[in-house]
């Protein structure tokens, strides 16, 4: 048989199905879940919602708070010195150095006077938007289950993350682009990997799709060998078919009709994801805002103006990541054992004035008042030098007792801090935020009542805060 431009042959039909889009696809539906699907949500919000969308900005392996986010000046005084507690902390190598008082300069930030240090000048110039919360708790020391907890509210893979629940109560607002797309950093995805944006046991459709920050979002979007528009629309309407033929005979099958969904969306992100993806069209000015014009800014920069693109478009969660780590490399994430100073340097560089022009840009744009910005760590550090007891090393450990995490936009009160630790920065003292408080608190910005929003799966109506969560109503505006 010959193939022309404009004839569909079996050799052309496997073409398109193997390449581009229809591949990513095809992958992933027979890489997917086994379990049967079932419809997203997609209800109206259990009560009027202040949040229309979010952006996520994660960072994995603990950032110090002492060193950025949460001032604790008694630490210069106690520096050198043991912590004096009858507890045994949970802390990584099972051992206390010195106390060791902060890396960074801390100073009042803006009219609200809010104390950020000079890891982060960039952010702290907007510190009037920031809303932080100084007293987040986990129950876990190690980076696998904290990330967990962090993004599911379980210590454990399996369980459907915050993006995925969101996209499930909600649904979508575009059906050209996904409504949970993740990006990672690019020297690699957090050691959870995809369990970390899993939809688990809720539909596939609310499953975190992966795009890259670089200038192709999606490789190979478009075949080697492509159809002619006639082809190609006459392809399409054949799939269909064959799709409407199986749907017709098999009855109504979820999982069957999750899949052409998938197929469907696939094909008019062919469409959607270069328009996205064309910040070129930005102007030189959002370039540079945003540090695209410099080495160390430029995938953090990429993300977060392509992050911005993807919401305008109606994407209902996006997620970046920041930090790997990296095999071979313990200097690829935020996990700052050996030395605090060199490590979050790197990192925050890497971040700080994307992050920054995010929050300006969205901002300026009228979207920062709908828009819920998220900026997370899975755990803190601890104000003693991970080292021999008896000296002041410039490492931190794993501190799951007390830190920081910050939100801005949608709902809340603004340019304040709420909660705090201790004197030293160790434990949190004042309103304990645990993760569940942390997710009901996200959900609520969403019009989502936490306790409302449930799967039933294995005999359990699931939900993202398990058994608990309490509304953080003391940071809301209103």
């Amino acid at each position: 048989m010959s193939e022309t431009a404009n004839q569909i042959t079996r050799r052309g039909l496997f073409d398109w199905g193997l390449q581009g889009l229809g591949a990513t696809a095809l992958a992933s539906l027979l890489a997917g879940e086994r379990a049967p699907a079932a419809e997203p949500s997609a209800s109206p919000p259990h009560f009027p919602p202040v949040a229309k969308r979010a952006i996520h900005i994660c960072l994995v392996g603990g950032l110090s708070h002492v060193d950025s986010f949460d001032f604790k000046p008694e630490l210069r005084k106690f520096h050198g010195k043991t912590l004096q507690t009858d507890e045994k902390p949970d802390i990584f190598f099972g051992q206390m150095g010195l106390l060791r008082k902060e890396d960074w300069e801390f100073k009042p930030r803006g009219q609200s006077g809010l104390m950020i240090s000079e890891m982060f000048p960039h952010i702290a110039a907007q510190a009037d938007d920031l809303t932080v919360l100084r007293s987040m708790e986990s129950q876990s020391a190690n980076h696998t289950p904290a990330l967990f907890l962090a993004n599911s509210g379980f210590e454990f893979n399996g369980f459907p993350s915050m993006g995925s629940w969101i996209s499930y109560g909600l649904g979508s607002e575009t059906d050209s682009l996904p409504a949970y797309v993740v990006m990672n950093d690019s020297r690699g995805a957090p050691n959870t990997g995809a369990s970390t944006w899993s939809s688990a046991f809720l539909p596939s459709s609310t499953q975190g799709v992966v795009l890259r920050g670089g200038p192709q979002p999606v490789r190979d979007l478009f075949p080697a060998r492509p159809l002619s528009p006639d082809a190609d629309r006459a392809t399409r309407q054949f799939v269909n078919a064959i799709h409407r033929e199986q749907l017709h005979r098999s009855g109504a099958d979820a999982a069957l009709a999750a899949r052409i969904q998938s197929y469907e969306l696939a094909a008019k992100m062919q469409l959607s994801v270069p328009e996205v993806g064309a910040i070129e069209g930005e102007t030189a000015h959002t370039h540079k805002m945003y540090g695209l014009d410099q080495d160390d800014t430029a995938d953090m920069g990429r993300r977060c103006l392509l992050g911005r693109r993807l919401l305008e478009r109606g994407v209902r969660f996006v997620q970046l990541f920041s930090g790997g780590p990296v095999a071979g490399n313990p200097r690829s994430s935020w996990d700052a054992h050996e030395n605090v100073k060199e490590n979050h340097t790197i990192e925050a560089r890497r971040i700080d004035q994307p992050v920054a022009a995010l929050l300006q840009d969205l901002k300026q744009r009228g979207m920062l008042k709908d828009t819920l910005v998220l900026f997370t760590t899975e755990f803190g550090r601890t104000p003693f030098a991970q080292s021999a007891a008896d000296q002041v090393g410039p490492g931190r450990d794993h501190n799951r007792y007390g830190f920081s995490c910050w939100l801005a936009g949608a709902g809340l009160r603004p340019g304040m801090a709420f909660g705090s630790t201790d004197e030293l920065g160790w434990k949190a003292v004042e309103r304990p935020i645990p993760w569940h408080d942390f997710h009901a608190t996200v959900l609520h910005l969403f019009g989502i009542d936490h306790e409302r929003l449930t799967h039933y799966h294995n005999g359990i109506q699931r939900r993202l805060t398990n058994v608990h969560g309490t509304v953080v109503k003391e940071v809301l505006a209103g």
